[in-house]
């Protein structure tokens, strides 16, 4: 963890920063949805099934629309660009999943809530790494691509902003 990692942390673990940042920085028409009165933090600790602790740094939810329907909002801090950031999301999400279903927190519609993961990114050079997960897989033979899989995190690259 470098010293921007508990910087960003500590930041990023007020309730006012992270509606800044959603409203600052995600130019999608259901941001106008979200109830930023009803965000809580969530612990970004979880133990996968070979027992081996993971963590991530920054993991919000809160509500979106009338229902009580959950974004969940991934925070990764990065100080270097790392190649295969999007396939180390894939695995927390993957881990965030495992333990709503673990611990029951599905609700009644039995369904896994959406994840905006987000990469905060603080480097010296412009990052370069894929933002999709299936821009790190090799292309696949007609009929097999269907299977590759996606995701996609929205990059913050802090050069892009500083003065």
């Amino acid at each position: 963890m470098t010293i921007h990692d508990s910087g960003y942390k500590r930041l990023f673990s007020h309730p006012e920063m992270i509606r800044d940042l959603l409203v600052g920085f995600v130019r999608e028409p259901w941001i106008a949805d979200l109830d930023f009165a009803s965000l809580e933090t969530n612990r970004g600790e979880f133990i996968d099934d070979r027992l081996q602790q993971r963590r991530n740094d920054v993991i919000w939810r809160l509500r979106l629309g009338p229902d009580w329907f959950y974004v969940y909002v991934l925070l990764e801090f990065q100080s270097g660009v790392h190649p295969f950031m999007a396939a180390r999301l894939s695995t927390y999400l993957d881990l965030l999943y495992q333990d709503l279903i673990r611990g029951r927190q599905l609700g009644r519609r039995r369904r896994l809530p959406p994840v905006l993961p987000i990469v905060l990114y603080n480097g010296r050079r412009h990052w370069t790494a894929p933002t999709d997960l299936a821009d790190l897989i090799d292309p696949a033979p007609p009929g097999l691509d269907t299977y590759r899989p996606s995701l996609r995190y929205l990059l913050i690259d802090a050069l892009g902003w500083r003065g």
